[in-house]
């Protein structure tokens, strides 16, 4: 296969292709042009539709306007329809006929022109025809088929090109996490340089609030530093001189020197940058059955119709070329692959947009198509099996202190640090109606804790070894309930109130409440499931142990996800991705399909092709389902669209002349062909009503919110 480097697309076939250069500007140039021609296409082509449909459709068409007369209308509509809005089939159907990669496009424009030649002649020749054909000077036309499938493909191609489009801005969603300049310091004087300009061995300060452009070592100060793209915890880390600091990543208090490391491409940041285009890169389109069919469909039908002329030709009544000619048309028209054309598209549109409904949504067909098929899942933990938002889950308290006291204390100092866990406790106070007292001298110490006085009160909040270092020690039996609670996976703070032990208060990242129903689903599904995070390994474990997961693997950094899929993949496993984060962007892009919390970041819903829009992990589920109704809902479709080829073929070549006499009259093969498009849009349009999922977890989300209206 090669490219053509004017248009992007492979010279062998016409198909488009995605862009080898992640950071390269996307031309919206062919979706433009594919949007135009569908609009312009619809507006011929509707009205030949009507004119020639109505009349079955109960509309009084004939005594508005003459016989003769509509079908030079519709001709007249058709033209643009076929010849302008339809061209891009013909170019790459004929590249495909001299390179004999026959596909999709091979079948449609052949039916296509099919129909519209033997619409012509009719017209412009009804003398012609067999009486049998005729109604006075007026033979049954078919230009609304050549219309209709144009418009239809052409809103197939759209859709398409929109999410090839999509993929495109996870790399610019990645490559916004970089802050366009940094403040380097060269010869004790400081400056604002542009970040490409920076140099391995540049000092560079960062102040609170501000992301660290790249790589590096920290060379003065300390400071605690969310890395929740890169490990996919809420929770900050403290950083301190010769740790390392992370371009992309959040600096959140303190204000810090590093030595630039790694510059450029050679970040991590850069590094998943790349591994996502390449992912997406190497995703090749899943190859339908009708295109698959075509390699052998195709020729097939020209033989047949080529035999027919022949042997009617030689063997035939009288008119025998008329005879050869009309039944040789006869087999194209009835083969034009409409009923196969909307086999696939009508399954997946409805079942889309059923999906929509139940809060689940498709980037495209390919993605829908191989979800049915994975039989390993690989989960993230925060945010994807957990809430992702730290609560308050337990306050012990030692007397003469009570619980609402030693909350209250708690409360008043962690309100001023922004502090993940601080938040989880400050927002329990208050949701206990409990009053944040102001407090005073104030001092934070990084990543051990924070002190201050509440109501002339001393009070100190932290690790148990920072207040050991202090002089306060907590009783055996409060450290007990403490240790299994980490055991657990929660946080344990520690209070001292007076310079006294005052108890402890345990913050945890719940487990979404769907969770473990959804995975003992998943697995009555057959499917093999993987807990993949960047947590620790006793919460990880602790997870795991509450949900039914027993494949865990912790402390997993991004490459580290994305090498884990590659290797899942290779081993012939069939593999989908579920995560929420930054850091899940490369294996979400890297797996069969992707599956994005739509609570999630922006950066890993593009980077999957499935985003869950309200977050239940129960959803995870209904995608699935969903892919496996869709997928049986084209099978049957395709029998359908198959079966009617495989009778109505023979039957329009004369099989039947030499026992009874019987030619298929177009007007039967149309009415036939009407038969088989109901039947492929009855079957379809099923999967719009009633429930698709056996599994009853969840009732319908509600989908009028603001982050639906977002996403969409």
């Amino acid at each position: 296969m090669t490219v053509d480097e004017t248009s992007g697309a492979c010279s062998d076939c016409g198909e488009a292709l995605q862009l080898r250069d992640p950071q390269r500007q996307q031309d919206d140039s062919e979706l433009t042009d594919m949007m135009h021609r569908f609009i312009w296409g619809s507006v011929f082509g509707l009205p030949v539709f009507v004119l020639a449909m109505g009349p079955m459709m109960g509309l009084p068409i004939t005594q508005w306007i003459s016989p003769r007369a509509s079908q030079w209308l519709q001709l007249a509509l058709t033209i643009p329809v076929v010849f302008w809005a339809g061209w891009p089939f013909y170019t790459r159907a004929w590249r495909s006929i001299i390179t004999r990669q026959f596909n999709m496009f091979t079948l449609i424009t052949i039916g296509i022109t099919a129909s519209f030649v033997f619409s012509l002649f009719a017209l412009l020749t009804p003398q012609h025809f067999p009486s049998a054909m005729r109604a006075g000077d007026v033979v049954d036309v078919y230009f609304e088929a050549a219309a209709m499938i144009t418009v239809l493909v052409l809103l197939g191609q759209v859709m398409e090109l929109r999410a090839r489009r999509r993929t495109g801005s996870a790399i610019a969603e990645l490559i916004s996490l970089v802050p366009s300049t940094a403040s380097v310091i060269r010869k004790g004087d400081e400056y604002e340089v542009p970040v490409a300009d920076l140099q391995v061995g540049d000092l560079i300060r960062i102040r609170p609030g501000e992301r660290i452009p790249v790589d590096g070592t920290i060379v003065e100060g300390r400071t605690s530093v969310d890395e929740s793209m890169i490990t996919g915890e809420s929770i900050p880390v403290s950083r301190q001189v010769d740790d390392p600091l992370i371009g992309g990543t959040f600096n959140q208090t303190g204000s810090v020197v590093f030595r630039a490391h790694r510059v450029g491409k050679e970040t991590v940041l850069a590094q998943i940058i790349t591994m996502v285009a390449d992912a997406m890169r190497s995703r090749a389109p899943i190859q339908s059955l009708a295109d698959a069919v075509a390699r052998w469909f195709v020729p097939a039908v020209l033989l047949i119709s080529l035999l027919t002329f022949c042997v009617w030709a030689l063997l035939g009544p009288e008119p025998k070329l008329t005879y050869a000619v009309v039944n040789a048309v006869a087999v194209l028209v009835i083969a034009c692959p409409c009923a196969l054309g909307l086999a696939t598209p009508m399954s997946i549109m409805v079942g889309v947009g059923r999906g929509a409904k139940e809060g689940v949504l498709f980037r495209d067909a390919a993605t829908l198509q191989r979800l049915h098929s994975i039989d390993t899942l690989i989960i993230d933990k925060t945010g994807t099996l957990t809430e992702g938002r730290p609560k308050l889950t337990h306050c012990a308290a030692i007397a003469p202190i009570g619980q609402d006291d030693l909350l209250r204390l708690a409360a008043s100092v962690e309100s001023n640090s922004e502090h993940p866990l601080a938040s989880a406790i400050v927002a329990a106070a208050k949701s206990e109606s409990l009053t944040i007292m102001p407090v005073s001298d104030f001092c934070s110490h990084v990543g051990a804790g924070i002190a201050a006085v509440v109501d002339g009160r001393p009070v100190q909040v932290g690790t148990q070894a920072w207040l050991a270092d202090a002089g306060t020690t907590f009783p055996p039996h409060l450290c007990d309930q403490a240790e299994q609670r980490q055991q657990q996976g929660e946080t344990i703070v520690f209070v001292a109130v007076d310079g006294q032990p005052a108890g402890f208060l345990a913050v945890a990242d719940p487990i979404k409440s769907d969770a473990a129903q959804a995975v003992k689903r998943l697995k009555s599904m057959g499917l093999q499931i993987m807990m993949l995070t960047g947590d620790n390994e006793r919460t990880a474990r602790a997870v795991g142990k509450q949900l039914g997961i027993n494949t865990i693997e912790a402390n997993v950094r991004p490459e580290d996800k994305q090498l884990r899929v590659q290797q899942l993949r290779n081993s012939g496993r069939v593999v989908g991705m579920a995560g929420d984060g930054v850091n899940d962007a490369p294996a979400l892009a890297a797996a069969d399909v992707g599956i994005a919390m739509g609570t999630g970041t922006d950066v890993a819903i593009e980077s999957a092709g499935v985003t869950i829009v309200g977050g239940n992990f129960n959803d995870v589920v209904k995608a699935i389902e969903l892919s496996r109704l869709v997928i049986r809902n084209i099978r049957q479709n395709l029998f359908f669209a198959f079966a009617y080829n495989a009778v109505g073929i023979p039957i329009a070549a004369g099989i039947l002349w030499p026992w009874f006499g019987i030619l298929l009259n177009p007007m039967i093969a149309a009415g036939a062909m009407v038969f088989s498009d109901l039947s492929v849009v009855g079957n379809a349009l099923r999967m719009g009503a009633g429930r698709f999922v056996d599994s009853g977890l969840l009732p319908k989300p509600n989908l009028s919110n603001n982050m639906l209206d977002q996403r969409l």
